[in-house]
């Protein structure tokens, strides 16, 4: 047990060290040499550490501006976090191990799926495993299930949501690529197909008509044309810093020099509130650029090496990587995403409480990496239309959704809780409204 344990802290929840490790395998089964495989494996270890950097700096740009954003703007709720949800089970309910043996569970399950099933996608964003894992045992404990039949369910439940959401992302994931190289790893996939519904209703149905590749859609953000004045937007890290400096300059003139000041923490020293948001806005900016570079690096990489792995393991199976990997292929509809996305967590805040449910903060980072692909999405299938509709839509699903969640929490002891990744969420309400009332029946 202490062995395994080791392992799933380790190595399994290790994102970096995981795929770094898959390569290195997928490298070895191709019987490449011995410098290639260290080449290889090196290269894909800094790819992923490059594209951890730049989410970094963007989570942390982003955390400033979330407080701003709710003293500015006077908002007061629940912020969902399944961090905080993962600590509770953990220390206070004693499922620790549970969790962990369930992780494990699930990217089994999810191995055992892809080789004798034709769904051949194999789960690599270890995090999300993670939280699936937390989400599932949290749900089958307040159904009553203890020990083994604990974590085989949670591992069951865990390993299907694991294969089934890349597979019914993977038709859009394909247009959005151009091949089937890569699968959505992420368990935000509910939300994304959401959009993508929302998306397909309101197109442009005289472009849609003469598109069969997603490169020919001309009503995509990804073709605006812009007068020769302007032209230095079509640089995406220039396009990014017009949107985002407006955007925290406005919110930050909204909160005030104290708020503004105190989000900061004390990094601002002497520099005046407006400038600190400024920088900001460029730190934001750098760490899309930084981490689109690390997304490119992992992937020239990890594709290639996986081929072992599709050759003798499973065979044709296809890596399911975490979402930031689609943002180099739609860079301008992560943009999109993400404001409509905030647009509609927004418009959800306000009218959750009308319709009796917990009032749910936006929150920006979610509202960032999965309202952007969940843009990319959008724009794929309704083009600009498709991409701001759709985002409104997702940022609406994303907040309702937590909060019938916190109902079903705090129904099991967890108060003014709720998590952000909507996949889990569902499994989290697949247990709590389904299985647990079936298993107090019968069992």
């Amino acid at each position: 047990m202490v062995v395994i344990q080791w392992i799933i802290n380790n190595i399994l929840t290790q994102a970096a060290i995981l795929i770094s490790l898959i390569a290195m395998l997928g490298l070895i089964l191709q019987g490449k040499k011995m410098g290639a495989v260290i080449s290889g494996t090196l290269k894909t270890l800094l790819g992923f550490e490059v594209l951890s950097a730049g989410s970094t700096i963007i989570q942390q740009s982003l955390a400033y501006f979330a407080v701003i954003f709710q003293h500015g703007f006077h908002t007061k709720g629940i912020v969902p976090s399944i961090e905080a949800i993962n600590g509770q089970a953990m220390n206070k309910l004693g499922l620790g191990n549970s969790i962990a043996l369930t992780l494990l569970g699930i990217f089994i399950v999810n191995i055992i799926i892809a080789r004798f099933t034709k769904w051949k996608y194999v789960f690599l964003t270890g995090q999300a495993l993670l939280w699936m894992a937390t989400m599932t045992v949290i749900g089958g404990h307040f159904a009553g299930l203890k020990g083994f039949p604990l974590i085989l369910m949670g591992s069951i439940i865990g390993g299907i949501f694991a294969i089934a959401m890349p597979a019914l992302a993977q038709p859009i994931v394909r247009k959005i690529t151009g091949s089937n190289a890569i699968a959505l790893g992420h368990f935000c996939t509910i939300g994304y197909l959401v959009e993508a519904g929302v998306a397909w209703l309101v197109r442009d149905r005289k472009v849609d008509q003469h598109v069969t590749n997603i490169k020919e859609r001309t009503d995509s953000w990804e073709h605006v044309k812009l007068p020769k004045s302007m032209s230095f937007l079509q640089d995406n890290s220039l396009s990014i810093m017009v949107v985002m400096v407006p955007l925290y300059i406005i919110t930050a003139a909204f909160a005030g020099p104290y708020w503004s000041i105190k989000a900061a923490g004390g990094a601002a020293g002497g520099v005046n509130y407006i400038i600190y948001a400024f920088l900001q806005a460029i730190q934001f900016t750098v760490g899309v650029y930084v981490m689109l570079s690390g997304v490119r690096l992992m992937l020239g990489e990890i594709v290639p090496a996986f081929r072992g792995i599709a050759m003798k393991v499973v065979p044709n199976s296809v890596p399911a990587l975490d979402c930031p990997v689609l943002f180099p292929y739609s860079p301008n509809a992560v943009i999109i995403g993400f404001v409509t996305t905030t647009i509609g967590t927004v418009i959800g805040m306000f009218l959750s409480p009308l319709v009796g449910l917990a009032v749910i903060l936006p929150g920006m980072t979610t509202n960032f990496f999965a309202g952007g692909t969940a843009g990319i999405f959008g724009n794929a299938i309704g083009g600009k239309r498709g991409a701001i509709i759709g985002g409104i839509a997702h940022g609406l699903f994303i907040t309702l959704l937590p909060a019938l969640l916190v109902g079903a929490l705090s129904s099991v002891g967890f108060v003014n809780a709720t998590a952000t990744d909507v996949d889990t969420i569902t499994a989290a309400l697949l247990y709590l409204w389904v299985i647990a009332p079936a298993f107090h029946a019968f069992g």
